[in-house]
């Protein structure tokens, strides 16, 4: 069945970056589902190879790059090869993220600067290279995978935290400068969803925490992503930018 017109993708060329499992995989499937061509970038080629295999059963032309975000110098080659298969870019998902959990006092440097820098600077860096093609069009979309601990501490995981309330706040300063130009910048906080991540906090006391804390009683799905994320990248958000829409089952509020 058709998407209705104005969540209707056709047309679009979707980047997904980390797309090969996770939050990332569902809403690459849900943006083809909707209509969009398709770019998967990751490190895992095998991953992006079966998630690849998945976008072209559903019949949209799609790629897969092996891509490191936190090798500022792939970025751009990276970029200018989907739009040279693809066609010109006009919607990015900056989903690509990693964690260290430790101490603040036992943080390592390179640790701190690796998580920063995929889960922050990558997304800015290729929110950069993408708005220049998108401003070329008079349109755009970009959507930015934040996290709850956007707004809450996070014990163990201070560079994580930092990176992504840091994301909030990018996608919120971006969204100003580049209204004018059509081009909508927004970001989507998921609860806790069912991945592979998320497998240690699956049993035990902090399942039941998590479980008490969330209205909806449950752990949401990877696909269960892809409505907003459609929603973002579609006509029907066209006057919504520098907007965090919660994705968790009521975790937040709670």
């Amino acid at each position: 069945m058709a998407a209705p017109k104005m969540f209707d993708l056709n047309g679009n060329v979707a980047v997904v970056t980390g797309g090969n499992g996770g939050i990332g995989r569902g809403i690459a499937l849900g943006l083809a589902e909707a209509g969009a061509a398709v770019a998967i970038l990751a490190r895992n080629e095998e991953k992006n190879r079966s998630v690849l295999a998945e976008l072209e059963h559903l019949g949209v032309p799609a790629i897969s790059l092996k891509l490191d975000v936190t090798q500022r110098a792939q970025l751009r080659p990276a970029m200018e090869e989907v739009e040279r298969k693809l066609g010109p870019i006009s919607i990015l998902v900056n989903n690509a993220g990693i964690s260290v959990l430790r101490s603040a006092l036992k943080f390592r440097a390179e640790d701190w600067d690796r998580v920063v820098e995929t889960n922050l600077n990558s997304c800015f860096f290729l929110s950069q290279i993408a708005v220049q093609s998108m401003m070329q069009h008079k349109r755009g979309k970009i959507i930015n995978i934040a996290s709850e601990y956007s707004i809450f501490g996070a014990q163990s995981g201070i560079a994580y935290a930092a990176a992504k309330g840091g994301l909030v706040q990018t996608t919120k300063t971006m969204a100003i400068e580049f209204a004018p130009h059509n081009i909508q910048i927004n970001a989507l906080i998921p609860g806790w969803i069912d991945t592979e991540l998320t497998l240690p906090a699956q049993s035990g006391k902090i399942f039941e925490e998590i479980i008490t804390r969330t209205p909806a009683g449950r752990f949401g799905k990877s696909e269960e992503m892809a409505g907003a994320a459609v929603f973002l990248a579609s006509h029907a958000s066209d006057f919504v930018t520098g907007s965090t829409i919660y994705v968790d089952g009521g975790y937040a509020i709670r």
